[in-house]
């Protein structure tokens, strides 16, 4: 008995891990052009934390032969999870945790990204000093992280406009966050969710819109522009994936920072602070290329982890809810894919005019965190049942430890 729902479309069929789950008008539209593009070869796999986003659904995997869809990875690119177990259980924390909550909120610059680069609390004003290193040092391809970008920015001087360097080591803002969290052991993990900030939103917004002059270009008709593709032997296709690879990498980087100054402020404020022996690090808007149902296809995760045999990977829930460590089975019929979290059920505007303060506390009870209108599109009402989402992919992947929050951090 198969786990997921198959329908059928134009095109390829779609197989959904959604049962128990709501999939919005919207998204469905969505996904069914995506399968009715001429190139997706054997069918679209669909998350359980499936929604509504920018041309393709988040919580979509789709395999392609011969091109890409820019807007199937998304802006956000390279945005992922990081989770380190430490060696401490709840007995060695302090009573109140405010203090521990401010000075994280210290060290990692966070929250609304300004037009004004004096106002920016998102970004730093001056780069300090292990940023900087890891600027200039960092390795990607053949050089580093600024040379990788200068190559970029001579064939592609738009991409100059973006923040770069000053939005290393930074977490932003929406859905991105830090959190201490408790395991079914009592043992305090240090999680995080962050992507490759301004330079990858620059990065991806400009080759959706060249992508969109392409197809302007060969006269090619679909129902949204932004589906829009770049065949595969052209220099557009080339250098989108040296700029996707690129901002991979600043978002893996753009994780470790922020981790290497969580740690050293615990090990500050904790006695006996210790690392544990897991840490994982991994994407879930990204492209890479692997071989499925005979053919080597670009797959593009958005909102998807990859879930190979053994693959370790992070499915967060809300501000107020549980999260999951899993371990990935491996299953051929997803693309070796599962969740990348609990998806959303409304826009942050619904959320914004239909909840209140009063019901994000209530939400939020026993969690150190923000509990102001200013964070109230985030509240976890705003989101999917993570435990259905969790039960619906039950063959995607298992779960090895279920954390619970105790600090959030949001921008």
């Amino acid at each position: 008995m198969t786990e997921y729902d198959y329908i059928p479309t134009k095109g390829v069929p779609i197989k959904a891990w959604t049962r128990g789950l709501p999939i919005e008008p919207q998204a469905m539209t969505q996904l069914h052009n995506v399968a009715a593009l001429p190139f997706v070869h054997s069918h679209v796999a669909v998350m359980p934390d499936v929604h509504w986003g920018k041309g393709a659904t988040v919580g979509s995997v789709i395999p392609c032969k011969g091109a890409i869809v820019p807007a199937a990875v998304g802006v956000d690119i390279g945005c992922g999870m990081m989770a380190i177990e430490t060696g401490l259980t709840s007995h060695q924390l302090p009573d109140a945790l405010a203090p521990l909550r401010s000075a994280i909120e210290a060290t990692v610059p966070h929250g609304r990204t300004s037009h004004d680069p004096a106002k920016d609390r998102g970004s730093w004003q001056e780069v300090p000093n292990d940023v900087a290193g890891h600027w200039q040092d960092a390795s990607y391809a053949d050089g580093t992280l600024r040379q990788g970008l200068e190559r970029l920015i001579a064939r592609h001087p738009a991409l100059a406009q973006a923040n770069s360097v000053h939005h290393l080591g930074t977490l932003g803002t929406g859905n991105h966050f830090i959190e201490l969290c408790l395991d079914e052991h009592d043992h305090l993990w240090i999680m995080l969710h962050s992507g490759s900030r301004g330079i990858g939103n620059r990065i991806g917004s400009y080759f959706i819109e060249r992508a969109k002059r392409e197809a302007e270009r060969w006269h090619i008709q679909l129902p949204d522009r932004d589906l829009s593709w770049l065949p595969e032997g052209t220099p557009l296709f080339d250098d989108y994936l040296e700029a996707v690879g690129w901002a991979q990498a600043f978002a893996r980087t753009n994780r470790d920072l922020m981790m290497a100054r969580i740690i050293e402020t615990l090990r500050t404020h904790l006695t006996d602070f210790r690392l544990g022996e897991t840490a994982i690090n991994c994407h879930h808007n990204y492209v890479v290329e692997e071989e499925h149902f005979g053919a080597k296809v670009w797959v593009t995760r958005k909102g998807a982890l990859r879930a190979r045999v053994g693959d370790l990977g992070i499915i967060p829930g809300s501000m107020g809810a549980r999260s999951y460590i899993v371990r990935g089975k491996g299953n051929p019929a997803s693309f070796h894919s599962c969740s990348h979290g609990a998806g959303r059920t409304m826009s942050r505007t619904q959320a914004q005019r239909r909840f209140t303060v009063a019901d994000h506390e209530r939400a939020t009870a026993g969690v150190e965190c923000r509990k102001d209108a200013g964070v109230i599109d985030e509240t976890p009402m705003a989101y999917k049942d993570i435990d259905q989402v969790i039960a619906a992919q039950r063959d995607l992947v298992e779960v090895v430890h279920t954390l619970k929050q105790i600090v959030c951090v949001k921008g």
